[in-house]
This record gives structure tokens, C-alpha cells and sequence, in this order.
């Protein structure tokens, strides 16, 4: 009978955990995933710090670039403040959209009624701006618009509201449906002129107020064109004008005692020589509640020239520029660098935040795709991939083998995903 050698066994079981070993340690290493490489953010991320407008501390103001959806760009308050005769604006646009007119067309009729003569009698004698009329007069559309626009009249924002819409109790309810549908939640309207201070909107709507103006093609004439006389000759002065020689186009320009001066403008001003920019710089910019003509004045001149200084273009994300720096736990490195170069006005940058996102990866070769930089500006997002500087490759056999810890544990992982 064979005898049990317990020398024999533990021996030849020992051989069998060697061999088994070997049989799943040299693959499991040699063959499993790596350990992912990690990355560290650049310290200084190679984006433009550029100076933004100069907004007054009066009021409320903001600033919009044309073709933007939001202001990047506001001072003062953020709360809604009386806006004076830029509710006529508002009139004029839910007009427009009730009654759409044609650039250069006349428009409808209006023949001047009672009420609408004794809104005259009523702002005259209250010294509020107007537009004289009589009894029986004809008014276009378009001649009305002008006197609206242009002369502030008082009395013809009533009159478009009652010709547009039957009466003023109509119109507001229709402005305020027109409002909701555009988003501008912040501005209301009490009556069609501005002369309540219950008509009032934020810095922040009201320049996107100034958008849809621009967008309009009847107003946008008008502001273009001032007329040099209405119904029966008669002289409307152009109250929208305001600092022209400084590149000002003003939109409407106002006061009443709650308000105090209202300014919403557009404005141009001319890309610097060198720039890779050629187009000028245009944008939108209102202020509401400043205290005097004075302060005005100061306010957006020294807005203007902040934007003489931020007219051109600086980069936001520089090609070849390294946006993280990449290692692995066998001592491999390289950069992140972005692909694709993207630039900005300067004065619209001055607010961008940058977000850098990366792949999970181990190896990759040289230009090999591992991530993505996106800047945001109140103006939009701007992004572009990122690439490996230098490639990533296997760290190789020896170092497999002597590193079973990050190798197996990797494995162990992928296998529980």
C-alpha cells in the first residue's frame, strides 16, 4: 500500500499554485488594461483677460453686442426701474406686429378723432412732449410711427393704440402677451408713452429691447431717415439724436421725474488698426434713472472709450496652447493642446470662464483626440478639441510584470463595469 507523504503533497501543491500562478499573472499583466492616465489643468490657461465696458454706477445700464441674445455686460441695479419713453418703443413694436407695414410704405389711414385731440390738449398742458393735431386730420401709419419715434409724441402712442387696437385697455393686454413672447419678462407696460412709472423694465431687457428694434425694418428706417416734416408740413423735431460725433445713434432719449434720464442707443466704433478684426465694433447700450444730462453725458463717453479700447479681437483659445498636462504611473507625460483657435471682441471677454474636459485614455498616439476646452462668454460658447502634444505608448513587459497592483487592479475594475 502507497504511503501519504505529507512532504511529497505540499511540494507538488506548491508547484501547482506556481504554475497557476504564472498562468494568470504573466496574462492578467501582460495582457490587461492600464491604469488611466490622469491630468492636471494648466496653472495659467492661456485665455485673454480683457478689460470690459465702463458702466456708471447711476441707475441701472447694460451693454449688448449686436447679433447676442443676452447683455454681457450691467451696472447698477439689477431691479426693474421706470423707462419713460422707451415704452413707446414697446408701442411701436406691438403696433408693427398687429400691423405690419413695409419699409418706405405709408400704411393705413388714421383720421384724427376727438380723443385723439384731446390727448394733445392734455400733454400740452401738462408740458409733455407732443405732436400737434387737429380735428379730421389724416394720418398714415408711417406719419404716425415718425411723430412716435422721432418726436416722442405722447399723444400718437394713444393714437396708434386706439387705431391698432380699439383702445388702450386692448393694447396693454396685447403688449403684454407680446412681451411674455419675446421673454422679456422684466419689462411691463401702464400705458403706451412711459409717462407712468409703472411702465419699467431692467437694464438687462431693455438692451435686448434695443435688438428687437434694430431688427425691425420700419423702425430701423425711420431712425435712418428723420423726416423733415409731417402732416401738412408740419416740423417734428428728431428727440432721439444724441452725441453722433462719438459714433451714438440714439434710439430714444427721455425724462420724467420717476424715471429721471433714459438713453437707449446703438453705437459703432471702428475695429483698431492691426486688429485681425475689420468689421467695427456695434452694439446696444441703455441707461435708466441717471440723475441729470451732466452725469449722462459723462457715463457714455467714457463708455464709448472703453469700447474704442475693446474693439478689436483677442484670442480665447490659442492653437498649440496647452490646456492640461497629462502623466501616466509609469512615468509617461505630454500636454493637452487645444486644435482649433478661437478669438473674441476684447471687450466681450473680460467674463469668460473656461471648462476643460478630458477622456478617460492610456496610450495615444501623437495628435490623438483626448478632450475638449469650451469658453463661455455671455455672447455664447466658444470650444475646441484638445490633442496629445507626444504620444502615450505601452510602458512594456518589465514594467507589467513588476507592477502587478495598478495592472491587476485595473483589470478587476474593468471587469465589474
Amino acid at each position: 500500500m502507497a504511503t501519504f507523504r505529507v512532504g511529497r503533497f505540499l511540494g507538488v501543491l506548491a508547484g501547482a499554485v506556481a504554475i497557476l500562478a504564472v498562468g494568470v499573472y504573466a496574462p492578467a499583466t501582460l495582457l490587461g488594461p492600464l491604469p488611466a492616465a490622469s491630468a492636471t489643468p494648466a496653472d495659467s490657461l492661456p485665455t485673454a483677460d480683457a478689460a470690459g465696458p465702463v458702466l456708471g454706477e447711476n441707475g441701472a445700464s447694460a451693454v449688448i453686442l449686436s447679433g447676442d441674445t443676452a447683455p454681457f455686460a450691467i451696472g447698477g441695479s439689477t431691479d426693474p426701474l421706470p423707462m419713460a419713453s422707451i415704452a413707446k418703443l414697446v408701442t411701436a413694436l406691438v403696433v408693427l406686429d398687429a400691423k405690419p407695414l413695409e419699409p418706405g410704405a405709408a400704411g393705413e389711414t388714421r383720421v384724427i378723432g376727438t380723443e385723439d385731440y384731446q390727448d394733445y390738449i392734455d400733454y400740452s398742458r401738462d408740458g409733455a412732449r407732443t405732436v400737434v393735431v387737429f380735428p379730421n386730420e389724416k394720418w398714415t401709419q408711417r406719419e404716425m410711427l415718425q411723430a412716435l419715434i422721432l418726436g416722442s409724441s405722447n399723444n400718437h402712442a394713444d393714437t396708434l393704440a386706439r387705431w391698432a387696437f380699439g383702445g388702450v385697455d386692448a393694447y396693454l393686454a396685447a403688449a403684454s402677451s407680446w412681451l411674455a413672447e419675446q421673454g422679456l419678462d422684466t419689462i411691463s407696460v401702464a400705458d403706451t408713452n412711459g409717462l407712468s412709472p409703472e411702465s419699467r423694465g431692467t437694464a438687462a431687457d431693455v438692451t435686448r429691447l434695443a435688438a428687437l428694434v434694430q431688427a425691425e425694418p420700419v423702425i430701423a428706417e425711420i431712425l435712418a431717415n428723420p423726416p423733415s416734416a409731417l402732416v401738412n408740413n408740419r416740423g417734428v423735431t428728431n428727440t432721439t439724436a444724441y452725441l453722433a460725433e462719438d459714433g451714438v445713434t440714439g434710439i430714444s432719449r427721455s425724462y420724467t421725474d420717476e424715471a429721471g434720464v433714459c438713453l437707449l442707443f446703438t453705437a459703432s466704433v471702428p475695429a483698431p488698426a492691426g486688429s485681425t478684426e475689420t468689421e467695427p465694433l456695434t452694439f446696444s447700450a441703455v441707461y435708466l434713472g441717471s440723475p441729470d444730462y451732466d452725469t449722462l453725458e459723462a457715463d457714455v463717453r467714457a463708455l464709448m472709450a472703453s469700447a474704442a479700447a475693446g474693439a478689436g479681437t483677442v484670442p480665447l483659445i490659442e492653437k498649440g496652447a496647452t490646456y492640461a498636462t497629462i502623466s501616466t504611473p509609469w512615468g509617461a507625460t505630454a500636454s493637452a493642446v487645444a486644435i482649433t483657435p478661437q478669438e473674441r471682441r476684447a471687450w466681450a471677454t473680460h467674463d469668460a470662464s473656461i471648462d476643460v474636459q478630458l477622456d478617460d485614455f492610456s496610450t495615444g498616439s501623437v495628435g490623438a483626440i483626448v478632450g475638449s476646452v469650451t469658453v463661455a462668454t455671455t455672447g455664447g460658447e466658444h470650444r475646441s478639441r484638445l490633442q496629445l502634444d507626444r504620444a502615450i505608448t505601452d510602458p512594456g513587459a518589465l514594467w507589467r510584470l513588476t507592477n502587478p497592483v495598478p495592472v491587476i487592479g485595473t483589470l478587476l475594475a474593468s471587469l465589474q463595469e
